[in-house]
Order: C-alpha cells, then sequence, then structure tokens
C-alpha cells in the first residue's frame, strides 16, 4: 500500500502518521514535547509509526514556526531548544525519505483546504487561535509559503498601530488581542474571577467541545454531530495507535492586584485562567469573559477584512482551540466582521470552524509529502 510519512511538531505535542493517497490514517502516534532533547523523542515517534508498517514514500513535516524553507531549520517560539534546528536534514537523514517542511499553520491550511471545512475553496485562510495565533493560505490549491516559508502569519499582522506591545516585538498584533493566554490575561486584568459565573449556574459546563464544527459555510456556525465524524477518519480511532485530543490554551500567572484570600484559593483561581474557562464562563454569561470574546473576535475581524481585501479570500476556516469555544467565539465574530467589512467581495469571505480539528495540520503534512512525489 502507498503511503506517506506525516509528521506535526508543536510546543505540546508531536505526532506522526502513514496516510494513504485518500487521506485515510493507516498508522499513528503521539507524545508530549518534551522542553530538552525533543529530536530525540521525535526520532523515536517516527521509528513507532513506521516499524511494522507499509513503507513510506516521502516525509512531510509541519513545525510551529518561525521556519527557514531555504535551510531546512526552525526555531519554534515555544521550543526554546531549537533555535535554527536543522529539522529538514535530521528527518531525512533518520528516514532516508524525500523531505519537505512547511510550518504548522500552513499545513492546518492545507489540510482543511485537501480534506476538511476549505474544500473546493479558491482562495483559502487558515487560522489556528490557541496559544498563539498561526496562519497559511492556499491559493488556486497551492500553498503559498513565501521565500522564507512564513507567508500567513496572521497572527502577527498589527490590527491597532497604537495597541499593546506585542511578545515578538511589534504592537496591537492580533495574536495580543485573541490567543487564548492573552484572553486569559486581559479578562484577569479587568477583574474576571475565573469559573465563578460557571458555578454559579449550577455547574461547570463540560460541554465545551474540543474540536471539530459543521463545514458548512456561515459566519455564524450551528454546532451540530459533525465534528465527530471526518473523511480522514481523523476523528475516529486510526489503525494502530490512539492520538490524544489538544487541550485548549493554558492561561497566564493570574490577576496581580491585592487579594485576601487564601493562598491555595488563588493558586486554584490561577490554575483555571484559561481560555477553556473563559469559554464556559463566557457561555455562563459572566460579562468580563463575554467581553474578551467579544475583544478577540473584533481584532480576528480586522485581520480577516484585511487579508481579505489583500488577497480576495473566498473562504477562511478557523481552528485551534479557542475555536472550540463555538458560538461564544463566532457569534460576535459574525458581528464584527459585519461591522468591519465594506467591499462587497470583502463581505463575501465565508467564515468556517475546522472539521478536523487537531488532525488538520498532520493532514497538510501529508499532503506536502505527496505533492513532492508529484
Amino acid at each position: 500500500m502507498t503511503c506517506v510519512l506525516a509528521i506535526d511538531i508543536g510546543g505540546t505535542k508531536l505526532a506522526a502518521a502513514l496516510v494513504d493517497e485518500a487521506g485515510s490514517i493507516l498508522r499513528s502516534a503521539t507524545r508530549p514535547t518534551p522542553r530538552e532533547e525533543v529530536m530525540s523523542d521525535l526520532a523515536a515517534l517516527i521509528t513507532e509509526v513506521m516499524d511494522g508498517g507499509p513503507p513510506p514514500q516521502a516525509a512531510g513535516i509541519g513545525c510551529a514556526g518561525p521556519v527557514d524553507l531555504a535551510s531546512g531549520t526552525v526555531s519554534p517560539v515555544n521550543m526554546p531548544s531549537w533555535r535554527g534546528f536543522p529539522l529538514r536534514e535530521e528527518v531525512q537523514k533518520l528516514t532516508t525519505l524525500p523531505t519537505v517542511l512547511a510550518g504548522d499553520a500552513q499545513c492546518f491550511a492545507l489540510g482543511e483546504h485537501w480534506l476538511g471545512a476549505g474544500r473546493g475553496c479558491t482562495s483559502l485562510l487558515g487560522i489556528v487561535v490557541s496559544t498563539g495565533i498561526g496562519g497559511g493560505l492556499v491559493i488556486d490549491g497551492v500553498p503559498l509559503l513565501g521565500p522564507t516559508g512564513n507567508a500567513g502569519h496572521v497572527g502577527h499582522m498589527s490590527i491597532d498601530p497604537y495597541g499593546e506591545r506585542c511578545e515578538c516585538g511589534g504592537r496591537g498584533c492580533v495574536e495580543r488581542y485573541s490567543s487564548g493566554p492573552n484572553m486569559a490575561r486581559w479578562a484577569l486584568e479587568n477583574g474576571w474571577s475565573p469559573g465563578a459565573a460557571s458555578l454559579a449556574n449550577g455547574s461547570v459546563r463540560t460541554s465545551v467541545p474540543l474540536q471539530g464544527g459543521q463545514d458548512g459555510p456561515t459566519d455564524r456556525p450551528e454546532r451540530t454531530q459533525d465534528h465527530l465524524k471526518s473523511p480522514m477518519n481523523l476523528a475516529g480511532k486510526p489503525h494502530g495507535h490512539h492520538d490524544s485530543p489538544t487541550k485548549l490554551a493554558e492561561g497566564t500567572q493570574g490577576h496581580h492586584g491585592e487579594s485576601t484570600r487564601h493562598p491555595e484559593a488563588a493558586q486554584a483561581e490561577a490554575a483555571q485562567a484559561d481560555a477553556r474557562t473563559l469559554a464556559q464562563d463566557a457561555a455562563a454569561g459572566d460579562p468580563i469573559a463575554v467581553a474578551a470574546f467579544q475583544r478577540s473576535a473584533r481584532a480576528l475581524a480586522g485581520m480577516i477584512a484585511s487579508t481579505a481585501a489583500a488577497v480576495e479570500l473566498t473562504a477562511v476556516v478557523i481552528g485551534g482551540g479557542v475555536s472550540a469555544a463555538g458560538e461564544v467565539l463566532f457569534e460576535p465574530l459574525g458581528n464584527a466582521l459585519d461591522d468591519v467589512s465594506g467591499l462587497p467581495f470583502v463581505r463575501a469571505v465565508q467564515v468556517k470552524q475546522s472539521t478536523l480539528g487537531v488532525r488538520a495540520s498532520l493532514a497538510g503534512a501529508a499532503q506536502l509529502a505527496w505533492r513532492g512525489l508529484s
């Protein structure tokens, strides 16, 4: 059976799979990303997936960036042990396979275009909203990577030249307003008590899903059971090993204001101060949590409208942990897009939720490998 090796490398998880031409997973495995010796764990993961399976014809890698396609090196922000790391060369040496590399968010966009919510789109922007914000463009069916492989870095588009200073050094970046940790940070700074609204309603909501959504063309997607299915068998049980679902973005350190609470209570609050809890509280009606999602949505809307005006997008697919909030995010996003979009071709852009969820980047890495063979 003909297949390729797909590899997805992020700050929290390493994943690898053997994928056939139809997008079906033959074997797969995941493991947490270690702080040090990442390549050793990745090598063990690749060996685990390849041993006993059909021999792959090529390897495709999606890795957190920045990346440098010319040299095949990567310097992921959340992986400090890799700076200018020769990832493409190391995987090629390990596997002896033709190996191609791209950013993980670019692979997300390519995966959704191949098998997910972006199928049939002529001009697609894929956005991953999680611990950070990444993006990728697929134009006329071809991934737009740029000279160094960093095209589509929409999380660091400035939507406010007088705005907050971003961790990247820029000012007013979307990521500063819309990533999970930054949403939680802003909410805490404005008096959010994590979990209070959910508990006041009787229970903590556990129904905020981890991934998926419908594939219909809508600015405000309804939650359905479609996210339990996938053309790639990505949400079911693949042959071989099982993957773990991606968690919502972790939060920040908590509010630094004065407090008379017991230290253990403060620690409990800090532990809950993440995007998952923020989404639960917003769904329960907490006004600060709702405001945090509205603020995030408006920043995303400004970025989407600007990108659509520049490259004439036909569709936007949004994934990542924060997107799992569903209507809590997509309803204010639709409203904000209606407000900030003016030109007819910008207003015509369809915003969809990812249907591949945590497997989209792996699907894109597989598609990269297949394209390299053609």
